[in-house]
């Protein structure tokens, strides 16, 4: 996959273990997020996050990436190709800066990656939010992504499954 084309206006790029650093001090700013669904983030978590893979997907399915402008992080995606079947892409995890959040930078990053997912011939994006937390539900909602009726209880919280058809 060409990451160059998962955004129309921002560089987008595989972030690594140098790149640690940036991503905690994005998510320890957006504290909502963890009173849903803790624990707190921590550097370790983050690398621990980096090499997290569902069942039978390799390295080479997931994309760990970063939305640059100029040289700052805006934002943080765990994208997994071709899960949890060929033809769905899935979104494990993403979250924007505390500073870009309600000024529509969330939504055309999900725009753009929709759009292009379509193009490659997927049909459809799968992603989870916890059940409870307002800002999530909303975001997802707003960007076309629909309950799937499938709910997953974890150690501290229940996902609810979503599903946007591309």
């Amino acid at each position: 996959m060409d990451l160059s084309l998962f955004s129309h206006d921002y560089t987008v790029r595989r972030l690594g273990k140098a790149d640690v650093a940036d991503v905690y001090s994005l998510c320890s700013k957006n504290s909502l997020y963890y009173q849903y669904c803790p624990p707190f983030v921590s550097e370790q978590s983050i690398l621990d996050d980096m090499k997290a893979l569902p069942p039978n997907k390799e390295m080479c399915d997931k994309y760990y990436i970063g939305y640059y402008k100029g040289k700052e992080l805006i934002a943080v995606m765990d994208f997994i190709m071709a899960y949890p079947d060929e033809r769905t892409g899935f979104i494990g995890f993403f979250m924007t800066a505390a500073s870009v959040q309600n000024t529509g930078i969330g939504s055309s990053i999900i725009e753009d990656l929709c759009h292009y997912l379509a193009e490659i011939g997927l049909s459809y994006v799968r992603l989870g939010w916890v059940k409870g937390n307002p800002q999530a539900e909303h975001f997802w909602r707003k960007n076309l992504f629909k309950e799937t009726g499938t709910t997953h209880d974890t150690n501290h919280c229940t996902v609810v499954a979503a599903q946007r058809t591309l």
